[in-house]
């Protein structure tokens, strides 16, 4: 049975092992039914960029317990514990256990734990701090490359939930060109194609960005 998120994304949104084959090794289906136009261009996304840097900027953190109110290199130790135990899973049994493992966090909204209207956290701090959903997906993308996931076979996707009129993000990972949809609202991973109320805007991974139109 489907388990859903008592919250929903609410924030406001500006324009190891071998992984699976990328995107690009099967003619990807189009995500949502939607038309893509891409662009290598991420200078209009500095949030994201931001949440990459500070990720590869973790390697820098002082031991420390995990109690503490500082982040520190406790933080990430117990996921990196997990990502080793999803070592040599199948595709879609490393996309349930990344799922299900994340969307355990509490769902915290930005104004209430950063300060700010909308903030994309690095990994590190979604661990620290909790998140909304874009943190979600954020830390679903990471895992998914720490496990040998092909970066073109990743994207965030930044979306409108057209059942209840919010934007929303979750993370598309495509196996053989098949997308699927981790989503911090359901526990079950399931193909973008049995989704109908997700309008996606645009999706975005560490190379490039797509913009989407039905």
């Amino acid at each position: 049975m489907l388990r859903r998120a008592t919250l929903i994304c609410l924030a406001g949104f500006a324009l190891a092992s071998t992984g699976p084959r990328a995107a690009g090794a099967a003619t990807p289906e189009p995500l949502f039914g939607t038309s893509e136009v891409g662009s290598k261009n991420l200078a209009p996304f500095p949030k994201w960029q931001g949440a990459l840097e500070r990720y590869f900027a973790e390697r820098g953190l002082d031991d420390g317990p995990c109690q503490a109110g500082t982040l520190n290199r406790c933080h990430i130790e117990i996921w990196r514990a997990e990502i080793e135990s999803w070592t040599g899973l199948p595709p879609e049994r490393q996309l349930d256990a990344v799922n299900r493992y994340m969307n355990h966090a509490p769902y915290i909204i930005d104004p209430r734990n950063y300060g700010l209207e909308d903030y994309w956290a690095a990994p590190p701090e979604f661990f620290e701090r909790d998140g909304d959903c874009e943190d979600y997906a954020i830390a679903k993308f990471m895992s998914l490359r720490a496990l040998g996931w092909a970066d073109d076979a990743l994207r965030l996707v930044i979306l409108q939930d057209t059942n209840l009129q919010v934007a929303h993000a979750v993370l598309a990972a495509y196996v053989d060109g098949v997308p699927y949809v981790l989503d911090n609202q359901v526990d079950d991973v399931l193909p973008a194609s049995r989704i109908r109320h997700y309008q996606p805007l645009y999706s975005i991974n560490e190379q490039g960005w797509w913009l989407h139109k039905p």
